[in-house]
C-alpha cells in the first residue's frame, strides 16, 4: 500500500508555491510602483488606468485560447515558458527605466505581455497542482495557496513603495527576478507533462481533431450541465463585479470622515490582515458547510459587511466589517478551487478553469467605473451603503436557487 508523502514534504508542490509566492510579491512590487511611474511621467491619473487596464484586458482576451493551449500543450513546458516571458517584459522595461528611455507606449506593451504571460500562468498552475498533488491534499494545498496571496498583497505594496523611492527602475528589476526565481522553481519541479495516461498520440488528446472553438465549446457545456457549479459561477460574477466597486466609494469614505492617507491605507490594509488570519482557518471553516450553501452565507456576509461600513463610527470604523468578511474570503476560494479541480476531468482542467476565469472575472473591470460614477454623484458613504444592499440582494438572490443550495462538490454525468 502506497504512503502519501506529506504535503509539507511534496517537493513539487513546494517549489511551485516558493515561485508563485515570489512571484507574486514581484507583482504586488509594481502594482503599486506602475501607477506612480505613470504619473511621474504623464502627470495624468487617466494613463495610469489605461496602463492597468490594458493588462486586464490583455488578460481576459487570451484567458479562453490559453485554456485550449493549456490542455494541448506540454503543460510543464508552458508553465515555464509562460513564466520566461514575464520575467523578459518586465526586465526590458526596467532597462528602458534606467537608461531614461521608457515611454507609455512601453508600459502600455508590457502590460499587454504579461496580461497574455498570466492567461496561462493560471491554468497552467492549476493543471500542475492537479498533478503534484493528491486528491485528498487539495484543500490544504490551496488553503497554502491562500496564505501566500494575502500575505503578498499586505507585504508587496510598502515594499514596492520603499523600493520605489530607491530609484524608479529598482521595483521593475526586483519584479522581473523574482518571475525568474518562478520559472527556476517551475522547471525544477518537473511537472507532469500531461495528465495521467495521456500520451501525445492518445485519443483523448483533442488538438489534431477539433478546433479551438469547439474545445471551448466543450468545456462551456460541461460546465453548463453542472447546475450547482453554474449557480456558482453566477454568484462569484457579481461578487467580484460589485468587490472592485466599493474600493474606491471606501476611499472617498474614509476622507469625508477627515481621515489621512495614512488612515486610508490602513483601513485597505484590513483585507490583506483578515485574509492573511482567514487562510490559516480556511480549512476548518471550509468543512463546516457544503459549497453551495458556503456560497450562499459568504455572499451575504459580504453585503452586511460592505454596508455595516456606513455606520457613522468614524474613519478607522471600517477596518472591522473588512477584517470581517476578509476572514471568510479564503475559505471560500479554497472550497471553490478545490471544487474545480476535484469535478472537472483533468483532460479539459486548463479549458474549464480558463472558462471559469473569464466568466467570474468578465465582469469585474466595470466595478472601479462604477464605483467612481457612485461616489461621484452619491459620496462615499451612500455609495458604499448601495453597493453593500446589491451585495445582500445578491446572497438573498443565491439563498433562493434550489441548485445552489443543493450544490455539494459533486460533478453530474454528461448526458
Amino acid at each position: 500500500m502506497d504512503t502519501v508523502v506529506p504535503l509539507r514534504r511534496n517537493a513539487a508542490f513546494q517549489l511551485l508555491w516558493i515561485g508563485g509566492a515570489v512571484s507574486q510579491v514581484g507583482s504586488e512590487l509594481t502594482r503599486l510602483a506602475m501607477p506612480l511611474l505613470v504619473l511621474a511621467l504623464t502627470g495624468s491619473p487617466g494613463w495610469a488606468g489605461v496602463v492597468a487596464g490594458a493588462r486586464i484586458v490583455a488578460s481576459i482576451v487570451a484567458q479562453l485560447p490559453a485554456g485550449v493551449l493549456v490542455d494541448r500543450w506540454d503543460r510543464r513546458r508552458t508553465l515555464i515558458a509562460a513564466h520566461s516571458g514575464q520575467t523578459l517584459a518586465v526586465a526590458v522595461l526596467g532597462a528602458l527605466i534606467l537608461t531614461d528611455q521608457v515611454a507609455i507606449w512601453h508600459l502600455i506593451a508590457a502590460g499587454v505581455v504579461e496580461g497574455v504571460c498570466w492567461a496561462f500562468v493560471g491554468p497552467a498552475r492549476t493543471t500542475a497542482i492537479r498533478g503534484v498533488v493528491p486528491l485528498e491534499q487539495l484543500p490544504s494545498a490551496y488553503a497554502q495557496e491562500e496564505a501566500r496571496n494575502h500575505a503578498a498583497r499586505l507585504a508587496g505594496p510598502p515594499l514596492g513603495a520603499l523600493l520605489y523611492g530607491f530609484g524608479r527602475a529598482v521595483p521593475f528589476v526586483a519584479d522581473a527576478l523574482t518571475y525568474l526565481v518562478a520559472m527556476i522553481c517551475a522547471v525544477a519541479a518537473k511537472v507532469p507533462r500531461r495528465p495521467a495516461g495521456q500520451q501525445p498520440d492518445a485519443e483523448q488528446l483533442p488538438a489534431a481533431r477539433t478546433g479551438m472553438v469547439r474545445e471551448v465549446l466543450e468545456a462551456v457545456g460541461w460546465l453548463w450541465r453542472q447546475r450547482g457549479l453554474r449557480a456558482v459561477v453566477m454568484v462569484v460574477m457579481m461578487l467580484n463585479l460589485l468587490g472592485s466597486a466599493y474600493l474606491l466609494p471606501l476611499i472617498v469614505l474614509v476622507g469625508e470622515r477627515g481621515g489621512t492617507t495614512f488612515n486610508t491605507g490602513a483601513v485597505m490594509a484590513a483585507t490583506g490582515i483578515g485574509g492573511l488570519a482567514g487562510a490559516l482557518l480556511s480549512e476548518r471553516v471550509g468543512k463546516l458547510l457544503p459549497p453551495g450553501r458556503l456560497t450562499v452565507v459568504f455572499s451575504t456576509v459580504f453585503g452586511v459587511s460592505i454596508m455595516a461600513m456606513a455606520l457613522p463610527f468614524g474613519s478607522w470604523w471600517p477596518m472591522a466589517p473588512l477584517i470581517l468578511f476578509s476572514l471568510g474570503t479564503p475559505a471560500f476560494n479554497v472550497v471553490i478551487n478545490v471544487v474545480i479541480t476535484r469535478m472537472t476531468p483533468e483532460a479539459m482542467l486548463g479549458r474549464v478553469d480558463a472558462v471559469m476565469s473569464t466568466a467570474g472575472f468578465g465582469l469585474a473591470p466595470l466595478g472601479p467605473v462604477l464605483g467612481g460614477v457612485a461616489a461621484g454623484v452619491l459620496g462615499g458613504t451612500a455609495s458604499v451603503a448601495v453597493i453593500g444592499g446589491a451585495l445582500l440582494l445578491t446572497g438573498v438572490a443565491a439563498g433562493l436557487n434550489g441548485d445552489l443550495r443543493r450544490f455539494t462538490g459533486e460533478a453530474q454525468a454528461l448526458v
